[in-house]
């Protein structure tokens, strides 16, 4: 009898390495927007940046700037994530 999976993708190691990097993520999008736009805005609003406070400016602006860039990180990853576990769509 042979294994007909031996080639295919482990599903279980897919999702768990998705979710380690969503988890990493989100971890990185909370910290910023919340923590550097709530929580640190005071300590930050003792800083100046082309003319704003450093608070105000990156809960309005930096949070959002950072976010994007994690938008592209993601698609990067996932992509050499689905090329690791063979599910890419490329032929």
């Amino acid at each position: 009898m042979t294994d007909n999976n031996k080639n295919q993708p482990d599903p279980k190691a897919y999702w768990r390495a998705n979710l380690k990097l969503m988890g990493l993520l989100l971890a990185i999008w909370f910290v910023v927007s919340f923590g550097f736009g709530i929580l640190l805005v005071d300590p930050l609003n003792s800083i100046t940046f082309f003319g704003f406070k450093l608070g105000f400016w990156w809960a309005h602006q930096g949070a959002i700037y950072v976010f994007i860039v994690l938008i592209f990180v993601y698609s990067n990853r996932m992509k050499k994530l689905d090329r690791q576990f063979g599910v890419d769509d490329q032929d």
